[in-house]
């Protein structure tokens, strides 16, 4: 589990790939700290560590993930956000997040907005009704607050902290991000739809 605060940005230095799969090697500070079989956040998608080497590490991802995120996009040069999974007796500083991503979105806009940044975002209208004012959303591995939610769009504002601190700072507009919805959401719905179907 996650929680959607970044520890740090990665690298993508290499990516290979291997029938449906495609094996992708990032660098980064906490690259020396992991281990073999250790879950770790990229961009909201939790994957494996299969090796490591010299400040580096490699994660797989199969077709499944690669169909449902932006990780099909990925290449050399691109930051990525990381995040190791919530220690027992951490802080739980973020949300629930479980590193499924939902879907992706594309960012529509990107505004500076007196010191902070705003972005809207539009998701696929299967989706909707799991979003809410003031509710939890991940986007990229990063735990946001919702602002408002006009039709298949959602905007997050952003504080300075998190654009310099995250790859917040490198998306533009027209860019596919991860999605993940809030899990407590999810439950609640599906509990509705079953009792509607009753």
């Amino acid at each position: 589990m996650f929680t959607g605060i970044i520890e740090t940005i990665g690298e993508v230095i290499g990516v290979v790939k291997e029938k449906g799969n495609i094996h992708f090697d990032i660098r980064s500070s906490i690259s020396s700290e992991l281990h073999i079989d250790q879950s770790v956040a990229h961009d909201g998608t939790c994957l494996t560590v299969v090796q490591l080497g010299d400040n580096l590490h490699r994660v797989t991802a199969i077709e499944e993930t690669l169909e449902k995120t932006n990780l099909k996009s990925w290449a050399p040069g691109r930051t990525v956000n990381l995040e190791r999974c919530m220690p027992a007796n951490g802080r739980f500083d973020g949300h629930i997040v479980q590193g499924h991503v939902d879907s992706t979105g594309i960012c529509l806009t990107r505004e500076e907005s007196n010191g902070s940044w705003r972005f809207r975002f539009q998701y696929p209208d299967s989706f909707q009704n799991l979003l809410v004012p003031k509710g939890s959303i991940t986007i990229n591995g990063v735990s946001l607050t919702v602002v408002d939610t006009p039709e298949n769009t959602f905007t997050v504002a952003i504080i300075p902290y998190t654009f310099e601190n995250t790859g917040f700072l490198q998306l533009q507009e027209g860019q596919e991000v991860n999605l993940e919805f809030d899990v407590v959401g999810k439950y609640v719905a599906r509990m509705l739809e079953g009792r509607l179907s009753v």
